[in-house]
């Protein structure tokens, strides 16, 4: 059982973004097209009856605010484990999101290359729907995971997002396309 659920914005790029933690680390990363508010119902399900706490130091701690601001400011930063991590999710997520922190900066992987690493070669859209709950973006770098086709695909920070952090790291050769639904 969780017993606090600490949170910080910061301004990333220009953006609003919102850090979540408990005490077990880092849960979840709220991009910048998302308010607190929208994960309410998630965080009552993670933590019921627990009341958030504002608590930048807390999460400065982790780790987390210094790397995503390295990480934006161009600088060639990889996944790193020494980040305390909470994943709530299945065991399957954990699984996809574990080897999204494997996929090395500037370099993109398909969804069928990571339902294959996980040894599920033939759950590419499980693998799909997982990617899309990734709960700590960019530091398990859902964005770097493209379709077979080399497109862009859906992203919960929106298209104009997933190619800006592939700008970031000067992936080039990925065109654009995913679902309208992600063309924010």
């Amino acid at each position: 059982m969780r017993k606090s659920i600490m949170w910080t914005k910061m301004e990333l790029d220009g953006r609003p973004w919102v850090l979540l933690a408990t005490e077990k680390g880092l849960c979840r990363v709220i991009m910048p097209n998302e308010t607190l508010e929208d994960w309410s119902s998630w965080i009552g399900r993670i933590a019921p009856g627990v009341a958030l706490e504002e608590n930048e130091a807390a999460l400065k701690q982790t780790g987390m605010t210094d790397w995503l601001q390295a990480y934006f400011a161009g600088d060639k930063v990889a996944f790193t484990d020494e980040i305390p991590l909470d994943l709530i999710g299945t065991q399957f997520q954990q699984q996809v999101w574990t080897e999204l922190g494997n996929v090395p900066y500037g370099e993109t992987r398909t969804y069928g290359d990571i339902a294959t690493a996980v040894g599920r070669p033939s759950a590419v859209r499980a693998v799909g729907a997982a990617n899309g709950s990734n709960p700590i973006p960019v530091l398990l770098p859902c964005h770097r995971i493209i379709g077979a086709n080399r497109k862009l695909t859906g992203f919960r920070g929106g298209l104009e997002m997933k190619r800006r952090l592939l700008n970031i790291e000067q992936i080039e050769g990925v065109t654009d396309g995913g679902h309208a639904r992600f063309n924010f």
